[in-house]
């Protein structure tokens, strides 16, 4: 995992009170992180996600993941490192959680 990928899963995923697994296959894709209680998946994205070629990569991802039901939901490695309350306060908010559902 990535700094970024260790950083939320350390000190928010876990805390969660669904699974949340982590590296999971889907279908030809192996996602950052999986939670199928929620039908959602998170995606990481350093800077070569920012390249034309895998833009188009990853829009082919999500459409797939989309077709099955699943909502990905996508954060840049300076979201985790600048606004990390914010990216778990989203996450919580496509749960339907809230900060008080975390376990210690």
């Amino acid at each position: 995992m990535t700094p970024e990928e260790k950083h939320l899963w350390y000190d928010f995923l876990k805390r969660l009170p669904v699974t949340v697994k982590r590296q999971k296959s889907v279908g030809n894709y192996i996602v950052d992180f999986y939670i199928a209680t929620g039908r959602i998946v998170i995606e990481i994205d350093g800077s070569q996600h920012f390249l034309p070629e895998r833009r188009d990569e990853d829009a082919d991802r999500d459409k797939f993941l989309n077709n099955y039901g699943i909502t990905v939901l996508r954060y840049k490695n300076s979201d985790i490192n600048e606004n990390f309350t914010a990216v778990a306060g989203d996450i919580l908010k496509h749960l339907n959680l809230d900060f008080g559902d975390l376990k210690n």
